[in-house]
């Protein structure tokens, strides 16, 4: 599991996503090793599972560039890794997005690009998810200037029911088995349900055995209900 640019792309503690899927993945007893690849490494190429997070608009542009550069991630994705991209990384996996008002070239591994919108989106996001992928309602905190627009060849994450997301009306996108999402929180703390898919992804099972998600639970709910009340 590779945490991809940490000193680039771990502005809004996304990095807990690794920590969350280390630790569900050892709760079942399936070994886990975790590496975080700084952007001046090679990325490795025969990882089961690829994390990028959020950044600010500079490192965000540099990261795209490296990854470009390097060749890795798209080497891995041709593999069948599974890749999680969050916020700035989620808006990389697509053709195209802007920094410090400039167009930058992305990786174009999602048929997707982004432009900016016409104000910030901050706060709650929530959303009914993909009813194919299984998921409970997504649950999220949303901290973005774009606007990210989806070619035929990806579908939505969700349909947005609190926030902004994509465009107000859809949330994320995913293919296969890449997957983007504008949602920190971390968000796969506040959606182990997510968190279990991507691990199912990278084993190649239908199935896990649950684990006790009292606490995640309990926050969801916590969230679910502070969003309905903002939005009254």
């Amino acid at each position: 599991m590779v945490w991809i640019y940490p000193d680039l792309l771990s502005t809004y503690g996304d990095r807990g996503n690794l920590l969350i899927l280390a630790r569900r993945a050892a709760a079942r007893g399936i070994p886990v090793e975790t590496i975080e690849v700084r952007s001046d490494q090679p990325l490795p190429t025969t990882a089961d599972i690829y994390l990028i997070g959020g950044g600010e608009d500079g490192p965000q542009a540099l990261g795209a560039q490296r990854l470009l550069a390097d060749g890795g991630l798209r080497r891995a994705v041709a593999q069948g890794s599974v890749v999680f991209g969050v916020c700035a990384g989620y808006q990389l996996l697509g053709g195209s997005f802007f920094a410090k008002d400039a167009k930058c070239a992305g990786l174009d591994l999602l048929d997707l690009h982004s432009d900016r919108g016409p104000s910030r989106a901050v706060g709650e996001l929530a959303g009914t998810i993909d009813p194919r992928l299984g998921l409970p309602p997504l649950s999220g905190f949303e901290n973005h200037g774009g606007r990210t627009h989806l070619g035929p060849e990806v579908s939505p994450l969700a349909k947005v029911t609190t926030g902004i997301g994509n465009d107000g009306n859809s949330e994320g996108a995913w293919r296969g088995k890449l997957l983007g999402t504008y949602s920190h929180g971390p968000a796969l703390a506040r959606n182990p349900a997510l968190a279990d898919l991507l691990l199912r992804w990278a084993a190649g099972v239908n199935a896990l055995p649950p684990l006790d998600d009292t606490w995640s639970d309990r926050l969801r709910a916590e969230r679910a209900a502070a969003a309905v009340a903002a939005r009254q």
